[in-house]
């Protein structure tokens, strides 16, 4: 195992690559967003993100991100998997990786010896969340996509938005269902959710995310949220700090 911990401004852009190790990466503070032909997931800092080996993948930070990774030989990566998985980061595995980020910068091979077993341990026995963004093919419906990516709070119909990306809206309905599994105006609430978590996983208040979510009450929001993740907001945000719930 290396590893590496880099400190990106707002804005910066990690163009495509791949490695020849598989890799976790994981935002000590801040919020990225990662993307990979397999989907789009937006990573706030409870949250790290395993990239298998040779995955081509592009990161766009958010804001200030302080970005750590391990890079895992070939037979150390095997037990995590082909695919990109997204693992939820309690405070335990949290302070492995930041250890394990540490003595290698420091070349403290016996620090990392020790950590490595009980590393490894921590993120086989780590949550995995299910939840990620689909990357759609059709040129289309990629354009559609990218507007809500870009800014999913905008009021636009199905009507509106086929007519913007050069397709009927009976067409563009049709490609969401066959591509993507999902209607238009589900995506758009996957998108404004992940928007939203990541928001609230740097402390931004719940009615606060609402607002900005595009939703008109705090109480339709947690609705929302309840439905697509199985838990309110503020249990959703104490199961993945690693807090009991009151």
């Amino acid at each position: 195992m290396t590893a590496l911990a880099k400190d990106y401004p707002r804005g910066c852009h990690v163009p495509k690559h791949q490695h020849r190790r598989g890799q976790l990466i994981y935002a000590a503070s801040g919020v990225m967003q990662v993307t990979t032909r397999e989907g789009i997931w937006i990573v706030p800092p409870q949250r790290a993100l395993w990239i298998p080996i040779g995955m081509p993948h592009e990161i766009l930070m958010e804001g200030r991100v302080a970005v750590r990774m391990l890079y895992l030989d070939r037979a150390t990566s095997a037990p995590f998997g082909a695919h990109c998985r997204v693992l939820a980061v309690a405070p335990l595995l949290r302070e492995l990786v930041l250890a394990a980020v540490q003595a290698h910068g420091e070349r403290d091979a016996a620090t990392l010896q020790l950590a490595m077993p009980l590393l490894l341990h921590a993120l086989l026995k780590a949550d995995e969340a299910p939840f990620r963004i689909p990357v759609p093919s059709d040129p289309r419906l990629k354009k559609a996509c990218q507007r809500l990516l870009d800014d999913a709070t905008r009021p636009d119909t199905l009507e509106q938005l086929a007519a913007r990306v050069g397709a009927s809206s009976r067409t563009l309905a049709r490609l969401f269902e066959s591509e993507l599994r999902m209607s238009f105006v589900r995506r758009r609430q996957h998108v404004r959710l992940a928007r939203a978590i990541s928001q609230m996983s740097l402390g931004r208040p719940i009615k606060t995310v609402a607002r900005e979510a595009g939703y008109a009450s705090c109480s339709a929001f947690c609705s929302m949220f309840h439905r697509i993740i199985g838990a309110s907001p503020t249990a959703y945000l104490r199961q993945v700090e690693g807090r009991p719930a009151l």
